[in-house]
C-alpha cells in the first residue's frame, strides 16, 4: 500500500512538472491568452454596473373591529388568514399590472414583494434594485406606499367596511441602498476562470500538434541508418 501511495505521489509530481514544462515551452500561446483574459475581465468590470438595493419591512394587522377584544391593540390579535393575505398581496405586487402602475408612478429598477424569510406572521419584504442609489431609495418609498394602497383596493372591491379592513404597518422603512456586489463578482470569477482554462487548452493543443507523429519528412530510400538508429542524411547516403 505504501509503495502504491508513493508511486501515485511520484506520478502526480511528474504530471505537474510536465504541465509546467509545456507551459514554459509554449509561452507564446499561453501569455497572449492570459493577456486577453485579463483585458476581457477588466472590460466586464467596467461595463457591468454596480447594483444597489433598498428594502422595507411591512406587516398586515387585523382590523379595528377584530381588535376590540384586545383593547384595540392589533399586535395582540393575529390570524392565519393574514399570512395568506400577505402572500396574495405579494403575488399581485409582482404582477405585470403592478409593474405598469409602479412605472407610471416613477418607480425605476426592479421591484420585488415577498413573504419575509423565517417570518412568524404576515411580514413582507418590499425591495427595489437598480443602479442609481437615490432613485432606488425613492422607488422603494413609492413601492411601500403603493402596497398599502393595493391592500385597501382589494378590500374595497369586496365591499369590506372600513372598520373590518385589514391594515398595513411599516416595521422597517425603506433603508439606505446597499451595493450588491455578489453577482458582479461571480461574473468576473467565471470570466477569468473560463479564459484561463481556454488558454491552457490552446497551449496543450499546440503542444499536441507539434508532437504529432509523422511531421518529419521520411528519409530517402536506401539511406543507411545512423549509429543511433536514425536515418542517415540524404547527402551521406548519396555519397555511398
Amino acid at each position: 500500500m505504501q509503495d502504491e501511495d508513493a508511486a501515485a505521489r511520484g506520478k502526480t509530481t511528474m504530471d505537474l512538472a510536465e504541465i509546467w514544462r509545456v507551459m514554459r515551452r509554449r509561452w507564446y500561446v499561453l501569455l497572449p491568452g492570459l493577456a486577453l483574459t485579463a483585458a476581457l475581465t477588466a472590460g466586464l468590470y467596467l461595463l457591468v454596473p454596480v447594483e444597489y438595493r433598498s428594502q422595507s419591512t411591512v406587516t398586515l394587522l387585523n382590523s379595528k373591529k377584530a381588535t376590540v377584544a384586545f383593547d384595540g391593540n392589533p399586535f395582540l390579535s393575529t390570524q392565519a388568514s393574514l399570512t395568506g393575505m400577505a402572500d396574495g398581496l405579494a403575488r399581485n405586487l409582482n404582477s405585470d399590472d403592478a409593474v405598469a402602475d409602479l412605472k407610471s408612478l416613477g418607480v425605476t429598477g426592479q421591484h420585488e414583494a415577498k413573504i419575509a424569510d423565517n417570518a412568524q406572521g404576515p411580514f413582507m419584504w418590499l425591495s427595489v434594485t437598480g443602479t442609481d442609489p437615490a432613485a432606488v431609495l425613492k422607488s422603494d418609498e413609492i413601492f411601500t406606499a403603493y402596497a398599502e394602497k393595493r391592500l385597501q383596493e382589494f378590500q374595497t372591491k369586496q365591499s369590506v367596511t372600513p372598520e373590518a379592513m385589514i391594515r398595513m404597518a411599516t416595521i422597517v422603512p425603506p433603508q439606505k441602498p446597499e451595493a450588491q456586489t455578489k453577482t458582479r463578482l461571480q461574473y468576473l470569477i467565471m470570466a477569468g476562470a473560463l479564459g484561463f482554462v481556454l488558454s491552457l487548452v490552446a497551449t496543450f493543443f499546440v503542444e499536441a500538434r507539434r508532437r504529432r507523429p509523422g511531421r518529419h519528412r521520411p528519409a530517402p530510400e536506401g539511406a543507411a541508418p545512423a549509429a543511433d538508429g536514425s536515418p542517415a542524411p540524404a547527402g551521406i547516403a548519396g555519397a555511398r
